[in-house]
């Protein structure tokens, strides 16, 4: 299994301990998904940010619900690699 998680240097500006919020997810558990794919729209600090894909795989489990908040470092998704 791989967790996606925000990458690092997307926070790199950003105050320690603040979180980002979930706008929309754009996949669901059980959507095959290519590398680079965009699988949810996430908001931190007023900047919108596209979560993508950093392999190939099917959406194992979403981490982190729609509306709700996260920290820096926090796996957001769960991909299963495929191929």
């Amino acid at each position: 299994m791989m967790d996606v998680a925000v990458p690092a240097d997307v926070w790199q500006d950003v105050e320690p301990g603040t979180e980002a919020l979930v706008e929309a997810w754009l996949v669901k558990e059980g959507d095959r998904v290519k590398a680079g794919q965009v699988l949810a729209k996430v908001v931190i600090i007023k900047a919108n940010v596209e979560l993508t894909a950093p392999a190939a795989g099917v959406v194992d489990r979403i981490l982190v619900a729609a509306e709700e908040t996260f920290k820096a470092g926090q796996p957001l998704v769960r991909l299963r690699p495929t191929g």
